[in-house]
């Protein structure tokens, strides 16, 4: 259902850049007086031997993400155009009670240390939440069942089931991959931007359909605070996001990513837009691949120890890169390389000739490698 004026106007993108922009100046302005609040109550992080930094720095800074998250739906509630996702949906009020309840998890564990089967219970009860709320999983593409595979249609139970599963697992996989100044963050920012930019093109192809509204402003929130909080984060860091920030990313690129994918419509599935179709699924792990592998790995190596899954240590692939050779803020900006070149690729690909774009992916890849490798080929000569 196309919202009021959307004919006339066009692709609300001015809106929400403006969402976006306030989500940053709001996370900016506030992370300071975050700062100050971790150091009264101690949530601090004192360098221990797997870690890059070498004096204490406060965490705690996802309470002023969470905050510019708040800010920035605030704003998109006030917008006639945008409002109709709060009137249709309860997606960003799901996004306002899931994050608020696992940033203030992430508020304990940056204090306190939680142990990890009680990350994991309130992880999963944060992801029951998105839910209870409405944002679940109701189709699923499958390569089986024909040439070009087929649509699973899942019942309530089935579609929790999945979308706690992935919330989950992205949580977890921000939370292994913060480990160098700015990198979290600026993850969560390209992932969020990637998937602003598919849900613009699918609320642009469904001609204003209220169902593409939330993906876009839950993503668009998100990438502002993550924008907002870098230039405090970065190298060298003045606060770190900790827990509470890392959580609050996962949770809700997982929120955004399964109500645009989530809700396709099972009729537009045929020979000729399975590419497009797809592209959705594509762009959930697209997105985060890097720190999904960088997530699997460090379960297969810590298992292979006898280790337990969570434990500690300093082999992440950030570890990998300063190791190689690169400093810190070079390996950060290698990997927000190989995930700008992973996610706006496959959201390319849905959006403009599929061989222009390969041609164009092929190229980048080569420039990324080709930067990465160049330590090793300085010390060769």
């Amino acid at each position: 259902m196309p919202p009021s004026g959307y004919a006339a106007a066009g692709l609300p993108v001015r809106e929400y850049l403006l969402v976006a922009l306030i989500s940053a100046v709001i996370t900016f302005l506030s992370t300071g007086l975050v700062r100050v609040f971790a150091i009264r109550i101690g949530a601090v992080a004192y360098p221990r031997s797997r870690d890059v930094h070498v004096v204490p720095i406060p965490r705690m800074g996802g309470l002023a993400m969470y905050l510019g998250v708040c800010g920035g739906m605030l704003l998109a509630h006030q917008l006639p155009l945008l409002r109709r996702a709060f009137d249709f949906t309860l997606d960003p009020v799901a996004v306002l009670v899931g994050g608020g309840i696992i940033v203030l998890l992430g508020m304990l564990d940056d204090r306190f240390e939680l142990d990890s089967l009680t990350k994991l219970a309130g992880q999963t009860t944060c992801a029951g939440i998105l839910v209870l709320f409405g944002i679940q999983w109701f189709i699923f593409w499958v390569p089986w069942g024909g040439a070009e595979g087929s649509v699973l249609v899942l019942d309530q139970n089935q579609g929790g089931l999945l979308t706690i599963l992935l919330a989950v697992t992205l949580v977890n996989a921000m939370n292994f991959v913060d480990g160098l100044d700015g990198l979290a963050a600026g993850i969560g920012m390209i992932a969020a931007a990637a998937t602003l930019a598919f849900s613009l093109h699918l609320l642009d192809q469904s001609g204003g359909d209220v169902n593409n509204y939330p993906p876009a402003i839950i993503a668009a929130t998100l990438a502002g605070a993550c924008l907002g909080f870098l230039p405090h984060n970065f190298q060298p860091a003045r606060i770190f996001m900790g827990d509470t920030g890392s959580m609050l990313i996962g949770l809700l690129l997982a929120a955004a990513s399964t109500s645009a994918s989530g809700r396709a419509n099972p009729s537009l599935w045929g020979a000729t837009e399975t590419l497009a179709v797809l592209s959705p699924l594509v762009i959930v792990a697209a997105v985060l691949f890097v720190p999904i592998l960088d997530l699997l790995m460090a379960i297969v190596r810590r298992t292979w120890r006898g280790e337990s899954p969570f434990a500690p240590d300093k082999m992440h692939l950030h570890h990998r890169l300063i190791a190689f050779g690169h400093s810190q803020r070079r390996a950060v900006l290698l990997i927000y390389l190989w995930v700008g070149v992973i996610a706006f690729g496959a959201v390319a690909v849905t959006v403009f000739d599929v061989l222009a774009v390969t041609l164009g992916l092929i190229g980048a890849v080569v420039v990324a490698a080709a930067v990465s490798f160049l330590p090793s080929v300085r010390r060769s000569k």
